[in-house]
């Protein structure tokens, strides 16, 4: 789809807060949205007004205001506050109007069941790096989403990093590991800082070196199509610095910590789902 076809849509998003942010920047980074067509609600008039600063998009409280004037609304509200929401914009949405959902653990039943079976609904799940162009997100339609429908979610979510269509219960694992992982990068990032600085190193150096260290080596993985392991392997030579740090984190269950830590975040969005069911 072509990115003037994107871009002559007026997007809404009900819920002005960092997903918002971060989508609205990256698409008009991207050249896909209109900041004069687009549109914003949120009850908190300093989500609004922080809103309004990062993306220079009109910000409201009402939000049938911004459902009626949106071709394509991206529900960015907080779970718990999604029912109140659906009931709310039921009967302004207009027909065809593509709705997209970045609410975790709401389904496409539960959407659908609130907002009527022929509104064309696409369940996303982002990640905040959208913001930065590298995002890792995956999709799901509805049975009331046309292939154009499915397309521009596609260019959408593809224009600010990576997009990957998957089955609707693959869904909580993708909240579970690219939703929920840039926080746990994060905790790694900082624990490798700490770990120069209290090996010597100066702080600010320490936490540029260990970005850069998790960046390269995540580059490394997405550009020489090698398995992880592989790459573990070459670095690791016998007897030396890495085999020591690697077997301190075996010791520890890091990976066991690891995949933990997807699998909990994946039980609570399923349990969010269950939840609004």
């Amino acid at each position: 789809m072509p990115a003037e076809v994107a871009k002559s849509l007026a997007i809404g998003f009900l819920g002005a807060g960092q997903m918002a942010t971060a989508l609205a920047v990256g698409w008009t980074r991207a050249g896909l949205l209109d900041v004069g067509r687009a549109r914003a609600s949120d009850p908190y008039p300093e989500a609004r007004a922080k809103f309004e600063k990062a993306t220079g998009i009109k910000a409201t409280d009402s939000n049938r205001e911004v459902v009626s004037a949106s071709d394509v609304l991206v529900l960015a509200v907080k779970p718990q506050m999604m029912p109140g929401v659906l009931a709310e914009i039921r009967g302004v949405i207009a027909p065809g109007r593509l709705v997209i959902s970045i609410a975790a653990g709401i389904t496409l039943k539960t959407l659908a069941d609130s907002l009527g079976l022929n509104v064309p609904l696409v369940r996303v799940m982002p990640n905040t790096p959208c913001l930065v162009g590298a995002s890792a997100s995956g999709y799901s339609p509805g049975s009331a989403a046309t292939p154009a429908d499915v397309e521009l979610v596609g260019k959408l979510f593809g224009a600010v990093g990576k997009a990957y269509r998957v089955s609707e219960p693959q869904l909580d694992a993708v909240t579970g590991l690219s939703g929920s992982g840039p926080a746990f990068v994060y905790l790694f990032i900082e624990a490798l800082a700490d770990g120069g600085v209290k090996s010597g190193l100066p702080r600010d150096v320490a936490l540029a070196l260990a970005a850069q260290t998790v960046m390269g080596a995540a580059q490394m993985v997405l550009q020489t199509g090698q398995h992880p392991g592989a790459l573990k392997d070459a670095v690791a030579s016998p007897g030396g610095t890495t085999i020591a740090g690697l077997h301190a984190l075996e010791r520890a269950a890091f990976r066991a910590a690891a995949m933990d830590a997807v699998e909990a975040a994946t039980k609570r969005s399923q349990e969010l789902g269950k939840k609004e069911a």
